[in-house]
């Protein structure tokens, strides 16, 4: 049995930093796909010329948070431990083995003074995807939309109750003008335009004390807790194409619209969307068929109480545009409520003699009333996608994209929960995430496709650099005569 000597520990070695990276380092990899100096050209309005201290590297004070999430640290605090004794840590930041690593702080107070209301992390999110999307590496016929909530740093039990505004539906006027166009082909009058600046409406909503912009979260029956919830959306190889944020009270299907309009804005390629049951509303399945897509959903449940008949059990009948019920009686237009959705309301006295009454209605005046919205026929042609071979194929990948996605995010890279508070610092966070992710996957699939520089260039221009270093540290003790012109 052979013991080891500690006499190792002291022993003098002539090496460089570089040989102690191994070479198939991830952090080798990420150095070598992408070319950092962008950041210089970004934040240079940030930074004022000729007047304060020296600052510190801009690529250095941003490649730190990068390890951070990369690796899944949970504070800056603890990078900044792990870079002064990680060598692959202080070979990326470009520190030798005595340059101070930087305080902590120097971040956080960089972001308070600095990067304050400005897009810089969404530029550098843009430059890293655009660099995915130039090597051929993006695929975004089809794109997986989804959400998942982060929970908040905040007490659920430290809450006040608060008065807030109900946010009015993007697509309200458009809405109303076709609720009143319906109305007015059905012999009914217009609804009238309320003013809701006026006297807008709110609801009693529970507000944390600590960070006032998160919301509370319910997820199943027993678990609330006040959180955020980030929506994001990738293309079928997983990479990140635009991120939002929202409190953890703001459901799914709001936050659709600003995140759909952005990405089809940068990749007017797409053809499918794949969506989870809770974006297969009606808005939302006209908008994507009115951009000329077509969405990927699931079956949805009917939400009707057990023992109860089914929604699809009442047959439309569009040509006297009634209703017909299970007992094949008819059921007529009534009006067309404010929320669009088209009542359709059965005759008291016959239902009140009714077999299957029991299992139909519960109201007291003896009616039913069925509602359809007025833009059902674009969740009739969604259930037609759904039963498609393509819908199928596509949404059956959300196990494998998007749900991946948010696992890995939560896992690896540290985004089950957060420690910052403010939706503004949260969403500089997410940004940090997923430009890692996706700095991650492009620097192996440059790796894998052979667009890196291979282990002999790699050698070869470090050997290069070193012969520079050395010389110019030598050149005061041992110097180089100059040849003459002759």
């Amino acid at each position: 049995m052979l013991t080891k000597k500690s006499k190792s520990r002291t022993q003098m070695q002539m090496l460089c930093i570089d040989e102690l990276v191994p070479q198939n380092h991830i952090l080798r990899n990420i150095d070598a796909s992408l070319d950092f100096s962008f950041i210089y050209d970004e934040v240079a309005p940030l930074y004022s010329e000729g007047t304060g201290r020296p600052s510190i590297d801009p690529v250095v004070l941003f490649k730190i948070p990068m390890i951070q999430h990369l690796f899944g640290i949970r504070s800056m605090r603890q990078t900044i431990k792990e870079i002064e004794v990680n060598m692959a840590y202080r070979w990326f930041l470009g520190l030798d083995f005595q340059d101070e690593v930087p305080h902590f702080t120097t971040f956080g107070k960089n972001y308070v003074r600095r990067f304050a209301n400005t897009d810089i992390f969404e530029r550098i999110f843009a430059k890293i995807l655009q660099e995915a999307v130039d090597c051929g590496f993006v695929d975004a016929s089809a794109i997986f939309i989804d959400a998942t909530h982060i929970k908040a740093s905040a007490n659920r039990k430290k809450a006040i109750e608060q008065e807030a505004a109900v946010q009015a539906k993007n697509y309200q006027k458009q809405l109303t003008e076709e609720i009143n166009a319906d109305r007015e082909a059905c012999g009914k009058k217009p609804l009238k335009v309320k003013d809701d600046n006026e006297n807008p409406p709110t609801k009693t909503i529970k507000q944390s004390t600590t960070d006032p912009d998160c919301g509370l979260f319910h997820k199943g029956e027993h678990k609330v807790e006040f959180a955020y919830t980030t929506h994001v959306a990738c293309d079928k190889h997983n990479f990140i194409l635009d991120c939002d944020i929202a409190p953890g009270n703001v459901h799914d299907s709001v936050m659709f619209d600003d995140l759909y309009a952005n990405v089809i804005a940068k990749f007017p390629e797409i053809k499918a969307v794949a969506m989870d049951a809770a974006y297969k509303t009606p808005w939302i399945m006209k908008q994507v068929f009115d951009s000329g897509r077509l969405p990927c959903t699931p079956y949805k449940r009917p939400i009707t109480k057990k023992g109860f008949f089914k929604k699809h059990e009442y047959v439309y009948d569009e040509y006297y545009d009634c209703v017909i019920c299970p007992e094949n009686q008819v059921l007529p237009y009534a009006t067309t409520n404010k929320h669009g959705y088209r009542e359709f309301k059965s005759n008291p006295q016959v239902c009140q003699n009714c077999p299957s009454r029991a299992k139909c209605t519960e109201s007291k005046n003896l009616q039913k009333v069925v509602n359809f919205h007025i833009w059902n026929d674009y969740l009739e042609l969604a259930e037609d996608v759904r039963h498609s071979p393509e819908g199928k194929e596509i949404y059956e990948r959300r196990k494998e994209t998007i749900e991946r996605v948010f696992g890995d995010a939560k896992e690896k890279h540290g985004l089950r929960y957060t420690q910052l508070r403010g939706k503004a610092r949260l969403k500089n966070q997410t940004l940090l995430t997923f430009t890692c992710m996706n700095l991650k996957k492009l620097a192996s699939w440059k790796r894998r496709n052979g667009l890196l520089p291979s282990l002999l260039e790699h050698i070869s221009s470090h050997f290069i650099n070193f012969i520079k270093t050395a010389t110019r540290y030598w050149k005061p003790y041992f110097p180089i005569p100059r040849l003459s012109s002759d």
